[in-house]
């Protein structure tokens, strides 16, 4: 947010402030209240189971004292005792009747069932015989019956003829009544919650939708413990008891409560906290919108002053303004302001005359010698003896001296020149390299160095050739100086990659002095050298970076110096012309590096 004024961040500030207060109260409250929903489900979970069980209890007892009655009675006795299983079925119709229970079993002591009557009709003995598996209900035993969809809870008791001392079993009576619909919503009604009654994976009964029940995995009831289930597009807090604990067949009675209802009222709250929260973002964003105009245009102003005084205009008018903090700022800033410009005009006064004479210390001593040759060369051609040979050699010395200082003042000129002042083309580095090389070996002290050009390809560049050459050039000499007095070797790796060529300029001589390896590059830097301006480098620098390129020391160790120079290459893009063409001139001895 650099470039955000302080205005706007405060109001950015302001709307994630109230948003998120708005949203932490949401959340906050979205807790507190689903948690207090969930505890109040969970008692009211733990109510019903235990109200189930009360009225589980009651119906057994009321099974318990039908069965006992039935068995005891004198005419169901004697229907046993014709062990005719269509006469028994027929006549125990009435008793069924009388027993006011969905289901009534008369099973003779070999485990066949002989009668069986059902609320509703149409359950058949087979399925009934089949789960019995042959056995006898368990005297006086309460048990959990599924046949054709069917789930019944009976009781069983035992017939005997005459007292049940006497041993003389004549089967066994089993009444129950059926878990229905009927029983599912009194069981709801009186627990206040939703009912499912499982058999096995079985769904018997449930008072929710069938068309939400279409996976009744979704209502395990776990261990007993009240759970979380999403039933449909529901949520309800589940809880379930176990009806058969010793039976390999579990039957599970399954009470729920919804939990999307007993939060339902948590929406309407939702909507009203969100209401107050856009509210109070609103009149905050307008009072935070006020304050920030009224503190922060007088900072606004005092900024324009500084970005002002920036870019070098010390007169910007910044008048006092805002609060008393605001007015003294704003005043600290014109003191030290008035003290700056008068700071850097005394600065660059003395930096100016400090340049100055920098500048003319080393070009007097670089002009001394010269003049000085001149001069004194000069005199001896007005003696009148001197032979022709002793005049040409007088002539050479004032010719190299001139030269010379030709040189110093063409490298003051290079240092000024702009870089739009070059003359670009497209042309392969390798054939200026040549031309300079061929220019070295005019000189008689260099003869003896081995110079070498290593390139896996021929790279070609947008430069102008002889500013380029003029730099390689001075390179070259600065590292033929450096191995000078023995048999070395200079040699030049060219490689190209990445839109960029490297040349890289590899001498054996001692390595750069450590007390000018920070400032190599600068003007006047020179050591150990008895010719010389201190610009060599610096020239080829400038050359190498007004091409878009860059000069830098890579490596210098006792017997290994590295200057690596890079240039871009020819397909680098650009936006200025370039004529393509491969031809260039020869950097001149008026070039040199001095």
């Amino acid at each position: 947010m650099g470039g955000v004024r302080l205005r706007t961040k405060f109001q950015i500030a302001m709307l994630l402030t109230s948003a998120g207060l708005t949203v932490v109260t949401l959340l906050v409250v979205q807790h507190a209240v689903a948690t207090r929903a969930r505890e109040g489900i969970v008692s009211d979970l733990q109510s019903s189971v235990a109200t189930f069980r009360n009225l589980q209890a009651e119906r057994e007892t009321n099974l318990r004292a039908s069965a006992r009655l039935m068995a005891n009675l004198p005419i169901l006795k004697a229907l046993m005792t014709s062990r005719h299983a269509p006469t028994i079925q027929d006549a125990s119709a009435d008793l069924f009747r009388l027993s006011g229970r969905d289901l009534l079993a008369l099973i003779d002591p070999s485990g066949r069932v002989v009668g069986l009557h059902t609320e509703p009709r149409g359950v058949e003995s087979a399925p009934l015989e089949q789960m019995l598996g042959g056995r006898v209900p368990a005297a006086n035993s309460l048990e959990w019956w599924y046949a054709d969809r069917h789930l019944y809870d009976v009781y069983a008791e035992p017939i005997y003829f005459g007292p049940s001392t006497s041993d003389t079993l004549l089967g066994t009576v089993v009444v129950g009544y059926e878990i229905n619909g009927q029983v599912a919503r009194q069981v709801s009604k009186v627990a206040a919650s939703e009912v499912a009654v499982l058999y096995g994976d079985n769904l018997v009964v449930s008072t929710l939708p069938s068309a939400q029940l279409k996976n009744t995995r979704a209502l395990n009831p776990g261990n007993g413990s009240p759970q979380d289930v999403s039933i449909g597009n529901e949520k309800f807090v589940s809880s379930g008891i176990v009806l058969n604990a010793d039976d390999p067949v579990p039957v599970t009675m399954v009470v729920m409560k919804s939990y999307d209802n007993a939060i339902a009222f948590l929406q309407r709250l939702q909507r009203l906290l969100l209401i107050v929260g856009f509210g109070a973002v609103v009149l905050g964003s307008i009072f935070v919108n006020f304050i920030a105009t009224t503190f922060t245009r007088p900072l606004e102003k005092l900024a324009v002053g500084v970005s002002a005084l920036g870019t070098g205009d010390f007169a910007f008018p910044v008048l006092p303004g805002g609060g008393a903090e605001v007015e003294e700022l704003t005043k600290a800033f014109t003191r030290m302001r008035d003290r700056l410009r008068e700071t850097q005009r005394t600065l660059l006064e003395s930096e100016r005359l400090a340049t100055i004479g920098r500048m003319a210390g080393s070009i007097s001593h670089d002009l001394r010698h010269p003049l000085t040759a001149v001069l004194a060369n000069a005199e001896f051609l007005a003696d009148s003896n001197l032979t022709l040979a002793q005049r040409e050699e007088l002539y050479q010395e004032i010719r190299t001296a001139v030269n010379r200082l030709t040189d110093l003042v063409d490298s003051l000129l290079e240092l000024s020149r702009p870089a739009h002042a070059l003359a670009p083309t497209v042309a392969p580095i390798e054939n200026s390299i040549f031309r300079v090389i061929e220019l070295i070996r005019t000189h008689s002290e260099f003869q003896k160095i081995k110079i070498e050009v290593e390139a896996s390809t021929s790279p070609e560049a947008r430069i102008d050739a002889r500013k380029l050459e003029r730099a390689i050039y001075n390179l070259i000499l600065n590292a033929c100086q450096a191995v000078q007095g023995k048999d070395g070797s200079v040699t030049l790796r060219i490689t190209e990659a990445a839109h960029k060529v490297e040349i890289r300029f590899c001498d054996d001589g001692p390595g750069v002095d450590p007390s000018i390896r920070e400032k190599l590059f600068q003007p006047f830097v020179s050591i150990g050298k008895e010719n010389g301006s201190g610009l060599g480098l610096t020239i080829a620098q400038k050359i190498v970076q007004d091409h878009g390129g860059s000069l830098e020391l890579e490596n210098s160790v006792a017997g290994s110096t590295v200057i690596l120079m890079t240039l871009p290459a020819a397909s680098t893009p650009t936006d200025e012309p370039v004529v393509n063409t491969a031809r260039g001139s020869a950097a001149s001895s008026s070039d040199a590096a001095t």
